[in-house]
């Protein structure tokens, strides 16, 4: 459980470092990154199933207060400390569930964006190669 979540954090982090020189490796990382949230989000739900303890239904009471929380502008541990740190097992757990579906359905999100961006815009080399044509085009007009 903690190398999924060191994973999934690292891996947005350099795919964030990597956006401005390759799209490819960024839609890479954040693909990785999303795997090892979901596969995070797979113990937890199995740590609940094993321990008999009751998953929270999405639109439940609970789930819609920690959505609600997740919407904060700032958003840190310190937020939830009082919950992860405070609560039995079955509800810190219902707790980070909620917030794993959160952060995919950013993940998700961003990579349809970065999806758009390079169908339209394309790689690092692509890009180049324009600015090369269009200087190359700007200097033989100029002439």
């Amino acid at each position: 459980m903690v190398q999924a979540a060191r994973s999934g954090n690292k891996n947005i982090a350099e795919g964030s470092r990597i956006s401005g020189t390759s799209k490819e490796a960024e839609i890479k990382l954040t693909n990785v990154a999303r795997a090892s949230l979901e596969e995070l989000l797979g113990d937890y739900q199995d740590y609940l199933r094993q321990h008999d303890l009751p998953l929270w239904d999405k639109n439940s009471k609970e789930a819609l207060y920690v959505r609600k929380l997740g919407k904060k502008e700032d958003l840190s541990y310190e937020d939830f400390r009082k919950f992860i740190e405070t609560r039995p097992a079955e509800t810190v757990a219902n707790i980070l569930i909620s917030l794993i579906h959160q952060a995919n359905y950013l993940l998700d999100r961003q990579l349809h964006r970065l999806e758009q961006d390079f169908l339209e815009e394309g790689g690092l080399r692509e890009r180049m190669t324009r600015a090369r044509l269009a200087a190359r085009g700007n200097r033989s007009n100029a002439q």
